[in-house]
C-alpha cells in the first residue's frame, strides 16, 4: 500500500460532539481532506505548536515530551496514520535514536501534536483516504451531497468574531498577556491577529 503525505489544513469546532474539535488534514498532492475528531486539549496543543508566537507559561505535555526526547537524542522522524476501525484512527510514531528505529503506537491527536513540534511529516495509506477522505473542489463549487452533509457536521461555518477595533492598542496588549496567563490561547490568537493588523 502506498503512503500519502498530509498537511494540517485547520482545526474547527465540532458541532456533532460537545467539547470536541475537527482536525482537518489535506493530502499534499491531491484534493482530498481527512477530518479527524480530537479532544479540546489536543486541539489546543496542536494550535499552539502551529502558532509559534504564543508561548504558554508552563510546558504542555507535548512540549515536555519534545524536551525529554531532545535531551536523550530521540527524534520523531514521521507519523503514520495506519488504521481506521469503526471511525477511530490509529497512528504510529516512527522514532530514531543512535540510528536504531522504533515504532511506537500513539493516538492520532497526540501523534500529530508531536509531529508539529518535531517538524515530522504526516502520512496515511491510500486505502484510508479512499475510505474516509473527502474531496474538496474549488471554493465556488459545492460538495457532493453525501460529502456536504459530513463536512457540515464536522466543520461548521466560522462564528462571527467579536470586534476589537475600538479597543486601544495598549489595552489589547494587556488583554493578550492576560489571555496567555489564563491559558486561553484561542482568545490570545485573536488578540494577536488584531495587534498585528494595526502594526502593519
Amino acid at each position: 500500500m502506498s503512503l500519502v503525505r498530509l498537511n494540517i489544513k485547520g482545526i474547527s469546532y465540532s458541532q456533532t460532539q460537545s467539547g470536541a474539535y475537527a482536525l482537518v488534514l489535506s493530502e499534499v498532492e491531491g484534493e482530498r481532506t481527512l477530518p479527524i475528531i480530537i479532544g479540546a486539549f489536543e486541539a489546543q496543543s496542536i494550535a499552539i505548536a502551529l502558532e509559534k508566537e504564543i508561548k504558554p507559561p508552563r510546558p504542555l505535555t507535548h512540549d515536555l515530551f519534545k524536551t525529554f526526547s531532545d535531551r536523550f537524542q530521540i527524534k520523531v522522524k514521521q507519523v503514520i496514520i495506519h488504521k481506521l476501525v469503526d471511525g477511530v484512527f490509529y497512528s504510529s510514531l516512527i522514532c530514531e535514536r543512535d540510528r536504531i528505529e522504533e515504532i511506537i503506537d500513539a493516538r492520532t491527536s497526540d501523534a500529530i501534536a508531536l509531529a508539529t513540534r518535531f517538524n515530522a511529516p504526516i502520512f496515511t495509506y491510500e486505502n484510508i483516504l479512499d475510505k474516509a477522505g473527502i474531496f474538496l473542489k474549488a471554493k465556488d463549487e459545492s460538495f457532493t451531497d453525501d460529502a456536504k452533509i459530513e463536512v457540515e457536521e464536522l466543520i461548521p461555518e466560522p462564528k462571527q468574531d467579536i470586534s476589537y477595533k475600538d479597543i486601544p492598542l495598549d489595552e489589547l496588549h494587556n488583554k493578550l498577556d492576560e489571555a496567555v496567563a489564563n491559558e486561553d490561547y484561542e482568545l490570545a490568537a485573536k488578540l494577536r491577529d488584531e495587534i498585528s493588523k494595526r502594526q502593519k
